[in-house]
């Protein structure tokens, strides 16, 4: 890895930058996309093909002071069984208005806690899911599963309909970090619900764990990969935490004095990505990584790795419907959000109409900047040709915009007439470089630090 100071000069550990799961990304969105857009977007969806169905679940038990995620709290079941009624309304909702023929190459519950779902609850809306629309050939159903809420019963339900891909939140399993960030999940629990999980065969499983948070140290971080590790997840997430209180009000309540300096988030980084890399595991895009057989290591050697709102994905499904408050849908044509709030979510779906409340339609180079992000995130690498095939740019042009790019970061890039392509000891920046490509004004949203 170069010299700290190298990056430091370069801005890494001062700037504040998105993610780029999407482009443009959310703040960006504006409330001047409705039912009509969305509604326009589904005809023109062709008969017979493959899209991505995204369920969102508001719902948690507890509020992880960590979790920067829409959710909201509840004790009781009752809240939950009515908004589930209101997903599949808003699925029959969605039915009359999408083709024939359509299949699922991704279906994904998110949240929030899905877990919270009862068997029954789970069954219902899995029935109104395949009523709409059913799994393709080769299809993966994931569900995020909260290991401290999830027993053998909602597993049965959720195997029985499909699931077969799980995902596990870990974070750390340091007790007192644990109780710093208001997550109390024990190892011994998170391997609980794995062997569960696991016996109902269900093989490939996702875990995320967390850089960058309070009390965090490289020993720290190494136990907690080790233990991670010995779960042997297929797939794992190395997420930096973001600390936006600005906008998580429940995030307040972690010390800011106990978090950990940008320098020093960077070496939990590397320390958790040396340990995965050690055991087997390959390096996908910036923060992920996977065992050799996973869809991601394979999607990644073939060039076909894409990144979406879930982060790095091998569906290559150009249409993503978001269902439930605050879900935000992908079409060719832009993008669609539900009403952030449940009320209001609610309440438009009551009405037999979609809650669309804000969103973007792709203009002037909005498709040609979004693949050079996606290329930037997901390959380190942007291919002339694919570029000047596909959009309207000529190689001179495309190859004026490397070498700026290349000079905001002393000419630490390779730049040729092929491309441009970020050595591995430059990666750190990838995001940072990927800004350069956005042309949307970046003062107007506050983001996550760049590391």
């Amino acid at each position: 890895m170069r010299p700290k100071q190298q990056f430091s000069d370069l801005g890494l550990f001062d700037a504040k930058v998105p993610r780029y799961t999407s482009y443009p990304t959310a703040p960006h969105f504006n409330p001047g996309i409705n039912d009509g857009f969305f509604r326009d977007c589904l005809a023109q969806i062709p008969e017979k093909t493959q899209i991505s169905l995204y369920v969102h679940v508001p719902f948690c038990r507890r509020l992880c002071w960590f979790c920067a995620c829409r959710t909201q709290g509840t004790q009781t079941a009752a809240p939950v069984a009515a908004y589930v009624e209101t997903l599949r309304q808003e699925l029959r909702l969605l039915q009359k208005h999408l083709p024939s023929g359509v299949t699922l190459s991704r279906l994904h519950w998110g949240g929030g806690t899905p877990t919270l779902l009862s068997p029954d609850m789970i069954t219902s809306l899995t029935d109104s899911i395949f009523d709409v629309a059913p799994m393709a050939e080769n299809g993966e159903f994931s569900v995020e599963i909260d290991p401290n809420e999830v027993d053998g019963a909602r597993l049965d339900a959720l195997a029985k309909a499909g699931m077969n891909r799980a995902s596990i939140g870990v974070q750390d399993f340091d007790p007192g970090i644990q109780e710093t960030i208001g997550r109390l999940q024990s190892y011994e629990i998170t391997k609980q619900a794995v062997d569960m999980i696991r016996a109902r065969g269900v093989t490939s499983l996702n875990a995320d764990i967390l850089f960058g948070l309070p009390d965090q140290s490289p020993q720290k971080i190494t136990e907690s990969v080790q233990k991670l590790l010995s779960l042997s997840p297929d797939r794992v997430a190395l997420y930096g935490y973001a600390h936006v209180p600005w906008m998580a009000k429940r995030q307040q309540l972690i010390p800011s004095d106990a978090l950990p300096t940008p320098e020093e988030r960077l070496d939990l980084f590397e320390t958790a990505a040396k340990l995965f890399k050690w055991d087997g595991y390959d390096a996908i895009g910036i923060d992920h990584f996977a065992l050799p057989e996973d869809g991601l290591v394979i999607a990644a050697k073939d060039g076909r790795l894409r990144r979406n709102f879930q982060g790095y994905t091998d569906d290559q499904a150009d249409v993503l419907i978001g269902v439930g408050a605050s879900s935000i849908s992908r079409f060719p044509q832009g993008y669609a959000q539900n009403a952030p709030a449940t009320a209001a979510y609610v309440k438009a779906i009551e009405e037999k109409r979609f809650s669309v409340s804000r969103g973007h339609v792709f203009q002037n180079d909005d498709t040609l900047n979004a693949r050079l992000i996606e290329a930037v995130m997901c390959d380190f690498a942007v291919d002339s040709q694919e570029i000047c095939e596909g959009y309207d740019i000529t190689a001179e042009v495309l190859k004026k915009r490397f070498d700026a790019v290349n000079k905001q970061f002393d000419g630490l890039m390779q730049v040729s007439d092929e491309g441009l392509y970020i050595p591995e000891d430059v990666r750190p920046l990838t995001r940072l470089i990927a800004r350069t490509f956005d042309a949307y004004d970046q003062t107007k949203a506050r983001h996550s630090a760049a590391i």
